[in-house]
């Protein structure tokens, strides 16, 4: 098992709209970036875990604990032209962009990136690191057991 942080706008899809949605899952598109397209198409396995962040906000962070609940598959907005995803360059064919099934586990206390950033066991994970931008970032599993205690009791 692996585990990962997705950012995602919480004005696109927040931890809130995972949490309604229908079996509180929801597909991960518009990931734009080769490397973030990697790790869901190469490394993501069914059942991974997942920090789910909500990002260019007001107040950044970890809102919720969530489970990767389906293989690699191509996102459908890189062939919809009226999609702010839409890639002219993609095809049915040769799709350049993944999409993964995520499933909501729970919705949690913000852990702020303020926060975050105070801890020293969290210090080296890779959304803290200057010059991050990535929306998909691998956790390491002391990572991930720091922030699930952290958030135990939300």
């Amino acid at each position: 098992m692996q585990y990962w942080l997705m950012k995602s706008e919480p004005d696109e899809v927040s931890i809130d709209d995972v949490m309604s949605a229908k079996g509180k899952t929801v597909p991960w598109f518009g990931v734009r970036n080769y490397q973030a397209r990697n790790f869901m198409r190469d490394a993501m396995q069914v059942g991974d875990g997942v920090l789910f962040y909500h990002s260019s906000c007001p107040e950044p962070g970890i809102a919720g604990i969530a489970e990767v609940v389906s293989g690699p598959y191509p996102d459908a907005t890189q062939f919809d032209p009226r999609s702010h995803y839409y890639d002219a360059k993609a095809t049915q064919e040769q799709p350049r962009w993944i999409s993964v099934d995520v499933k909501g586990v729970r919705k949690t206390r913000l852990l702020s990136l303020a926060e975050m950033r105070t801890l020293p066991q969290l210090e080296d994970m890779v959304v803290l690191q200057k010059g991050s931008r990535l929306s998909i970032t691998p956790v390491t599993p002391a990572q991930w057991k720091h922030v699930m205690a952290l958030l135990k009791g939300d």
